[in-house]
């Protein structure tokens, strides 16, 4: 199973920083209140985030007064980074793959993911290893590109667009064909794995766990019409999505 590593790559990890760094982008704006949102109390919980990047989350659930977080990425870069800005006492990050999951040995109450599993060529495998992982009433919260998101393969425009420029709807294109996508953001080979909504939901149940709750990303219109050169297509498709899973026996 391959292991992408994108993020340590010098310019698409500077490129990633810098939006981070914006007051407005995706993650901030549309993905975190929505992932939050769909948390559970973590008050003495033991959290693993996987794909934990620069740690803003792991340190919002340390903040959230969990027992211990534990944030595992692939990325020296992210990690790097997140040792030095998003530290605490019950945070512990480590280089690890999410293909390596095999070698966790302990158990969690919580197991989140954000925007990470895009990269999974297995997602089926991965469900079932977390699941493994989790304690008895344990709960998976994770967001994804959304599938119709995640379906564009860079052949096409993703929006016909007015002659100025505004967005009217999107294109969606080989929605049906899942697989490994090759498309070029930020750098010229970037890869993602498109999967159908259904073979999402399929894999998750086949896996053992209860959906208790699905979300697609949304934005508030006022804030959308604010900012239409960033945010204007966010109408027209969901950008991410997320998912609520419980090892309910």
């Amino acid at each position: 199973m391959s292991k992408q590593n994108i993020y340590d790559n010098d310019k698409f990890y500077e490129n990633f920083k810098d939006s981070r760094g914006k007051e407005l982008n995706f993650n901030d704006v549309i993905e975190t209140p929505i992932i939050t949102s769909m948390l559970p109390d973590l008050n003495g919980k033991t959290v693993l985030d996987i794909g934990c990047g620069m740690g803003q989350h792991a340190l919002q659930y340390s903040k959230s007064d969990a027992k211990s977080v534990l944030g595992i990425d692939i990325s020296e870069k992210m990690l790097a980074y997140a040792k030095e800005n998003n530290s605490a006492a019950n945070i512990e990050y480590r280089r690890m793959a999410f293909e390596d999951l095999d070698e966790l040995e302990q158990k969690f109450d919580v197991i989140t993911s954000s925007l990470a599993f895009d990269y999974v060529e297995d997602f089926g495998k991965l469900m079932k290893r977390i699941y493994a992982m989790l304690n008895e009433n344990g709960v998976c919260v994770f967001s994804m590109s959304h599938p119709i998101a995640t379906a564009y393969d860079g052949v096409y425009d993703r929006y016909t667009r007015t002659e100025k420029g505004e967005r009217l709807y999107a294109n969606l294109h080989n929605y049906g064909i899942e697989g490994l996508r090759h498309i070029r953001w930020v750098v010229d080979d970037y890869e993602v794995y498109h999967r159908k909504v259904s073979t999402l939901i399929n894999d998750i149940a086949a896996a053992g766990f209860v959906i208790q709750e699905c979300q697609e990303s949304k934005l508030p219109e006022e804030i959308r019409l604010a900012h239409l050169d960033l945010f204007g297509g966010v109408i027209h498709q969901p950008d991410f999505i997320f998912f609520r899973c419980s090892k309910c026996k």
